[in-house]
């Protein structure tokens, strides 16, 4: 019976082995040196904001593992040998392999500063991270204060999570905004803004240069390149993640910045492939990063390699980019692609329109030449996938985008309603930003 191992229980990970099990009896192993179980990574922040519990995580029954097949190992990779097909663990024993896949993740993105190793410098990617948050910044203790580095998705979180417990925070963006090197200027302006609200000490334009211990080894401060001391207990270092592939270096498998797959997901090596947060493209998709570190990229290439293992070879063809987050109590939602200023296409044109209110945003991008939708982000209006997907399948214009904004709008019945005051200020102004 061939034996299939998998490395990484993640989203994509175990989404590869459940659809393996309905196409097949093939053997397989999960591996996971982080935890026995599968768990929901997005829900990490709940659990210590006191929404969820610890078992909450798991979205299976402990008896869905046995019920179907998966055997589940808990333990640390050091070293592959692709020649044997052989798994040599840091526990000292061994594991054979007929197909391999790779499916390791992310791990916090660092960039060499001095302190990183005190007690208090953590990250929010893993289990052990929460745990460790948990050590430092419990429940009913005096924190003086915490200073997160880093202005991207997780930052936000973990200063929504601190200030759940009255925890001081200062936040260090290189940017004159938040996020723009993803958002336009008008809506990462207002996030500023947003966060600010929320009683987050927001330094725009300021820059890490290290971190100082006490002499028992904990956190005391931070000192900017702007020559700033910053007291705190706690430094949260969320500058990105990348894929967490340090344990193939010495491998015959081809990687840059994660493991270089082909559209079928496989590497260099006949026989292994790579899947979710780890993998790289050789040849981006589209605009597309090379890397993609999302959750429901993960699941989709989970449920295509499934296919491919089980005979139905399948390319992994993700369609019209999405995501979705929030910004402390602003959901923010994007479809297709909505440049920020420094990436803006030569094509690309926008229209923005922004509520009185401060909390709610729209940006339309279009084809400045033929008026085609070309994607749209919106802060506080949630919008129906289906639809939005459909028009940029459709190439509907701009004006067809903005005289039907309202059969996309998902929120509630009795939730106010945008549409006429963005098509006026659309027809009024034909205002284009960046």
């Amino acid at each position: 019976m061939e034996h299939i191992v998998i490395i990484g229980n993640g989203i994509a990970g175990i989404t590869a082995a459940r659809h393996i099990r309905k196409l097949s009896d093939k053997k397989i192993t999960i591996i996971s040196a982080e935890t026995e179980y599968f768990f929901s990574r997005t829900a990490l922040m709940y659990v210590y904001m006191g929404h969820m519990k610890w078992n909450h995580l798991e979205p299976y029954e402990s008896w869905f593992w046995e019920k179907n097949r998966l055997d589940l190992k808990k333990g640390f990779v050091e070293k592959i040998d692709t020649e044997t097909k052989t798994l040599f663990f840091k526990e000292g024993d061994t594991l054979r392999y007929d197909k391999l896949v790779l499916a390791t993740g992310s791990t916090t993105n660092t960039f060499g500063w001095e302190g990183l190793d005190l007690k208090g410098v953590l990250g929010l990617v893993s289990k052990q991270d929460l745990e460790s948050l948990e050590q430092y910044a419990p429940n009913n203790l005096e924190c003086p204060r915490a200073v997160i580095v880093g202005g991207g998705l997780i930052g936000v979180e973990l200063a929504e999570m601190l200030r759940t417990r009255n925890i001081e925070v200062t936040f260090l963006v290189r940017e004159k905004g938040f996020w723009t090197g993803v958002l336009p200027n008008p809506e990462a302006e207002m996030i500023s803004r947003h966060i600010q609200s929320h009683g987050v000490d927001l330094r725009h334009e300021t820059n890490l240069d290290k971190i100082l211990g006490d002499a028992d080894g904990n956190v005391r401060a931070v000192v900017t390149k702007e020559g700033e001391e910053i007291p705190c207990s706690i430094v949260g270092i969320t500058t990105g993640v990348k894929p967490n592939i340090a344990f193939l270096q010495d491998s015959k498998i081809e990687t840059d910045k994660g493991v270089l797959v082909n559209r079928n997901l496989e590497t260099n090596i006949p026989g292994i492939f790579a899947i979710g947060d780890c993998a790289q493209q050789r040849e981006p998709i589209g605009y597309r990063p090379a890397v993609e570190a999302v959750w429901y990229t993960g699941r989709m290439m989970g449920e295509v390699l499934a296919q491919t293992l089980c005979g139905n070879n399948m390319e992994y063809n993700p369609g019209h980019w999405f995501n979705s987050a929030k910004f402390f109590d602003i959901e923010y939602q994007t479809y297709g692609w909505v440049h920020s200023k420094r990436k803006l296409k030569d094509h690309e044109a926008q229209f923005h329109w922004k509520c009185e209110s401060d909390q709610r945003c729209v940006t339309i991008s279009f084809h400045k030449d033929t008026n085609v939708f070309l994607g749209i982000n919106t802060f506080g209006i949630r919008m129906r996938h289906e639809v939005i997907d459909r028009w940029l399948t459709e190439k509907r214009s701009i004006d067809y985008v903005i005289e039907h904004l309202k059969e996309a709008n998902f929120d509630p019945e009795f939730y106010k309603k945008y549409e006429p005051e963005i098509c006026s200020a659309y027809t009024n102004q034909q205002t284009i930003t960046a």
